[in-house]
């Protein structure tokens, strides 16, 4: 019953989001435009609730093409595919912004499990029971494995919290849903973890290519 409630208390407030921050995102869009060549959200195709696909928006914070360069998905400290402006985003967390139209659309939630990219995660049917649990919610802006390691954790500790966080909030409702929004606060202003390690890149390539029965 708690989600149902969450789904429409989270799309009256990214709803009023949008308007009140309407001014700070055309900011934003501006700077992005003037600093690279390029559009100014990005788009990618994402995993959601009972796997089903959507789109991702996200103020762009790297060069066009860049998923197809270097590493990839994978972003890393000194990045050389980060325009200027993308770097300040994503230390800030700015970038995220634009996925207050997902959550009113109903592609995400404020909390919740971080949705994977299609294609570089493993099939549904290739997962075991705790990877496929994650899959039970909406994906958020933020949750528990962000705020406990954000960049720092590898696939199968995000799944670990990611259900733990499930169990929570099934118990606790929008108590720990506050408590997810608190320390959210408090990871964006310490700005840390906010780039891939190459140790970390590592770690998720290995358990990206392992058998998830």
């Amino acid at each position: 019953m708690y989600f149902l409630v969450r789904r429409i208390i989270d799309t009256v407030i990214a709803g009023i989001a949008l308007i009140v921050f309407s001014p700070l995102l055309l900011v934003i869009a501006v700077a992005v435009k003037l600093d690279s060549k390029g559009p100014v959200i990005f788009k990618q195709e994402r995993i959601g609730k009972n796997f089903k696909t959507y789109r991702m928006l996200k103020f762009r914070s790297m060069v066009v093409n860049a998923q197809n360069m270097g590493t990839g998905v994978y972003s890393f400290a000194g990045d050389p595919r980060i325009t200027s402006v993308g770097r300040f985003l994503r230390k800030t967390s700015l970038d995220e912004l634009p996925q207050l139209w997902n959550i009113v659309k109903g592609d995400m939630a404020f909390v919740g499990p971080r949705s994977p990219v299609v294609g570089h995660f493993p099939k549904y049917e290739e997962l075991n029971e705790a990877y496929k649990r994650r899959f039970t919610i909406l994906p958020g802006i933020t949750g528990l494995a962000q705020v406990t390691g954000r960049n720092e954790l590898a696939w199968d500790e995000k799944v670990k919290y990611d259900n733990i966080y499930i169990d929570k909030v099934k118990k606790y409702g929008i108590f720990y849903d506050i408590k997810m929004w608190f320390l959210t606060f408090v990871r964006v202003f310490s700005m840390k973890d906010v780039e891939e390690t190459q140790e970390n890149m590592e770690k998720n390539k290995e358990s990206m290519g392992v058998d998830h029965h």
